[in-house]
């Protein structure tokens, strides 16, 4: 990501497309780590909380480098 301004457009392009198939229903995060980077399990609210995978922030020095989302919630046995 870049100085310019490029890396907030691209983290707000991510969080949409990430968000758009949820419709109006809320997506709770919870804070983790995973591989020692800052990470978020994801659960979508209702009436029982469905599982969303799980968000993954690469960090490099103090900056936001990537951010992965992993739709495989049978990832999340090994964070909760």
């Amino acid at each position: 990501m870049s100085d310019d301004g490029d890396g907030v457009a691209a983290v707000a392009s991510f969080l949409q497309a990430s968000a758009a198939w949820r419709a109006d229903r809320r997506l709770r995060l919870h804070s983790t780590r995973a591989n020692g980077q800052p990470a978020f399990i994801c659960h979508l609210d209702g009436a029982v909380a469905q599982p969303a995978g799980l968000i993954v922030l690469t960090l490099t020095s103090d900056r936001l480098h990537g951010i992965t989302r992993f739709l495989d919630n049978r990832l999340l046995r090994h964070f909760e």
